[in-house]
């Protein structure tokens, strides 16, 4: 975009001298009459240097640790263990808890390589899974074969 404005009919270059029989404001570029008008530019000034110490290389935010498969072990063994209590959600608690042990698992497995801080609940959740999974299945099938018998 240009700072200048065009000529007669919308284009080319702005005339240089004003219309005949009349007074034209100053175009860019031209001067006025001393006392008359404002300038046409502000006085431009140097840049001012930057401020403090440039950044030294290598010093750069931490990646963060990725705790997400710990806690969704966890969280899975909890409701894994807590369906294969109740009598007739017992199927959800066994898929909950195979889902709790993988899960676990590589939480575990990342907090070992340090990309996660979470190794208590990446174990509590593959316990949790563990007990989900096959504990409480087999005291099930345990307490409803000795149900059977007595009667």
């Amino acid at each position: 975009m240009s700072d200048t404005n065009p000529g007669p009919g919308g284009f080319g270059p702005p005339p240089s001298q004003p219309p005949a029989g009349g007074y034209a404001y100053p175009q860019p570029g031209q001067q006025s009459a001393p006392g008359y008008g404002y300038p046409h530019q502000a006085p431009s000034y140097p840049a001012a240097p930057p401020m403090g110490y440039p950044q030294a290389p290598g010093y750069g935010m931490p990646p963060q640790p990725s705790n997400g498969m710990g806690t969704t072990g966890l969280v899975l063994g909890i409701i894994g263990v807590v369906c294969s209590v109740t009598f007739f959600l017992w199927f959800f608690g066994v898929i909950l808890g195979i889902l709790a042990i993988i899960f676990g698992a590589i939480g575990r497995g990342k907090a070992n390589r340090g990309e996660a801080t979470n190794k208590g609940a990446a174990t509590a959740g593959l316990v949790c899974g563990i007990v989900a999974t096959v504990i409480l299945p087999l005291l099930g099938l345990l307490l409803f074969a000795s149900v059977m018998s007595m009667a």
